[in-house]
């Protein structure tokens, strides 16, 4: 249990489902996490089961000069940057047709804004420190088409292009970039969906199962270790193989 053993660990939108499920599996091996979220109450909770392994900062993805200040915070607290995890964004169900302007810029600044300003400020650091790892969390719905999402696809299609562009330019600097793309994901995310249209789209899913954040942690787990030291510019399903 020390595959992250003496590494520092910043993961966005950390206060519950998958953010919150990274930062648990993070620190049982043995990391030091920042928990970042915009939901201060359960952050500052998990926080404190955390113990001194971990400290929470309030912050939004989408504002620059909130980054800066995370970065400052987790430098102070544990004196340096090894891990990004951009785990935040937002998920609205709507089609073309219902989508406007604040929709799309809404899925834009969370979700493609927030891993672009993750990135910017952690190289730095990871730069002057010989390297780190950043995972940048996309979504399965960036591999096809996927009808009723068109701002959500769109926005986690960028995720992983910025990503694949990321691990060529931050290689020479011993930084690695990659992207999981999670499937159907038993988390708050989905839960505000009809039992019915829930059960529905298991059937989607071969396994016939939604995936569990714990299973979405493993995954982060290893990209963030050095056990894929040689491994930058991948992308990991964890979808229960629906990208089959």
């Amino acid at each position: 249990m020390n595959r992250l053993h003496n590494k520092i660990a910043i993961i966005t939108g950390a206060a519950s489902g998958q953010g919150a499920a990274e930062a648990r599996r993070f620190v049982e091996e043995g990391a030091k996490v920042v928990i970042t979220d915009l939901n201060e109450v359960d952050g500052k909770a998990l926080a404190d089961q955390l113990g001194d392994s971990a400290i929470f900062v309030s912050h939004d993805v989408s504002d620059e000069a909130s980054w800066q200040r995370v970065v400052e915070q987790c430098l102070a607290a544990f004196g340096g940057i090894d891990i990004l995890v951009n785990n935040a964004g937002i998920y609205r169900q709507k089609s073309l047709a219902e989508t406007d302007q604040a929709l799309m810029d809404l899925h834009y600044r969370v979700n493609v804004l927030g891993a672009f300003f993750g990135m910017k400020a952690v190289h730095p650091v990871m730069k002057a420190h010989d390297g780190g790892a950043i995972v940048n969390i996309s979504s399965i719905a960036a591999l096809r088409g996927s009808p009723g999402l068109f701002a959500y696809a769109g926005s986690k299609w960028m995720v992983r292009g910025m990503t694949k562009s990321a691990a060529q330019d931050l290689a020479q600097d011993k930084i690695r970039v990659n992207t999981v793309l999670p499937g159907l994901i038993d988390t708050p995310m989905l839960a505000g969906n009809a039992p019915e249209y829930l059960e529905e789209i298991k059937q989607m899913v071969p396994f016939k199962r939604l995936g569990a954040p714990e299973e979405i942690a493993d995954a982060v787990v290893y990209l963030a270790s050095d056990e894929s030291r040689y491994v930058t510019g991948a992308e990991i399903t964890v979808c229960g193989g629906m990208s089959a």
